[in-house]
């Protein structure tokens, strides 16, 4: 069962150690975050508890960053990783083929490829999959246990990918990877062209309305999955009725941009200060997919169907409602073409899938928490884009250092949203 802490009498779980505990106060510098000192990384635990899968993420990113950069990655190379993974866990003679990259994801290192083997109970086969393994540093630290015990979860329950095998600390990959069955579908429409997948995707009049059911009746499925019915053994149990779950979320995006930027940036901490001010307690433990929203599913032009959802690596157990304001938030919806209505993911109008979600779920929106979750994610996209863009492609940790250097630009829009929503508030 996953790990489950007990709220303390304060009711608050996690809460940052006080700072009379922690190590004398100093001047973070470029040195520090370009090559962490076994004390840097020690504040950074202390100062911002989490859960233990993330603390061990963050911490190995830390441990690494000093190291080389990315050199790139050939077949051959890739092959070799395979096939000692493939030695420790398949009987049999096996033969890899037909390798090719993937260009989609701008976090990790993506190659298809067909293994010929004898699958147990299926025999003699040729099965297409794909070997998702992180760069020398990834723009989200996240794990691939998390991922594959997830995409185990709802396998049959929705359409996902079937997860083979996982390699969670770099046993047999240079880097923690994940193999998984290659899945048909497209993220974006074909006359969509010249825009990243996810990005304010416009589906089409025709297209919207047949993906919307499903894209909302399987968000419904994810948040009410009983998480006591699998180990969950990469996750923690956030405790109903504290701020654990919101703190500790909170405190993983404090500690990335504390890591990771390279300036200073007076509206993150105001931000910031609010956000744990106003923690919202926690009244359903639901799984939380984590990147919910266009972009991150795959569809069948022809007929319409999702044919898969993907994109689990920032998946936690916690609150629904960061999942829901994810996937309204003006980042990856536009305008409608008569440019009267918002539409969420591109989908449908905010209120309408906040209806629909809530009449699949029969689980309640609370417009506070949502709101909450929606400053939040604006704090979070910006801590991605602006602070952890800029360290993994100055120190050279990425395949794709021009396309994750030109998502620093995504920055912007979510600031002025985070802007104009913290001063409301204030």
């Amino acid at each position: 069962m996953p790990h489950e802490h007990k709220a303390d009498p304060a009711g608050v779980v996690g809460a940052p150690t006080p700072t009379a505990s922690l190590p004398p106060p100093w001047t973070v510098t470029d040195a520090d975050r370009n090559a962490p000192s076994p004390a840097f990384i020690a504040r950074m635990q202390a100062q911002f508890p989490t859960e233990r899968e993330a603390d061990l993420m963050l911490t190995r990113k830390m441990q690494r960053r000093a190291g080389p950069t990315f050199s790139g990655v050939s077949f051959e190379a890739m092959n070799g990783y395979i096939s000692a993974l493939l030695k420790s866990k398949i009987e049999g003679d096996f033969r890899i083929c037909d390798q090719r990259w993937f260009s989609g994801g701008a976090s990790k290192i993506q190659m298809g490829f067909t293994l010929h083997w004898s699958e147990p109970g299926v025999g003699p086969t040729a099965t297409r999959l794909v070997a998702r393994m992180e760069p020398a540093e990834s723009l989200n630290s996240t794990s691939r246990q998390r991922e594959f015990e997830l995409v185990e979860a709802f396998s049959g329950l929705i359409p996902v990918p079937r997860c083979y095998w996982v390699d969670p600390d770099g046993t047999w990959f240079p880097e923690p990877a994940l193999i998984y069955a290659f899945a048909e579908g497209t993220t974006k429409p074909r006359a969509v062209l010249g825009r990243v997948a996810g990005i304010g995707t416009n589906f089409g009049p025709a297209l919207r309305p047949r993906l919307a059911a499903q894209f909302v009746d399987y968000l419904a499925r994810i948040h009410n999955f009983d998480p006591q019915s699998r180990a969950f053994d990469a996750f923690d149990r956030p405790s109903l009725g504290t701020t654990q779950s919101a703190l500790w979320q909170l405190n993983r995006a404090r500690r990335i941009w504390e890591e990771d930027r390279g300036e200073d940036l007076p509206l993150m901490e105001v931000a910031g200060n609010w956000l744990e001010r106003n923690l919202p307690t926690l009244d359903r433990v639901s799984v939380v997919h984590g990147d919910y929203r266009s972009g991150n599913f795959l569809f069948d032009e022809e007929t319409a169907q999702i044919t898969a959802v993907l994109d689990w690596e920032r998946g936690y157990l916690g609150d629904r409602h960061r999942d829901l304001a994810w996937t309204i938030a003006e980042n990856y919806g536009h305008w409608s073409e008569d440019g009267k209505t918002f539409l969420a993911s591109g989908l449908m109008p905010v209120d309408e899938f906040l209806a629909r979600y809530q009449q699949a779920s029969g689980l309640t929106v609370d417009l506070a928490k949502l709101r909450y979750y929606r400053i939040f994610n604006c704090y979070q996209i910006v801590v991605t884009a602006l602070a952890s863009t800029h360290r993994v492609v100055r120190l050279g940790k990425t395949h794709q250092d021009v396309l994750i250097a030109w998502l620093e630009a995504a920055a912007f829009g979510p600031m002025e949203e985070l802007r104009r929503e913290i001063e409301g508030e204030l």
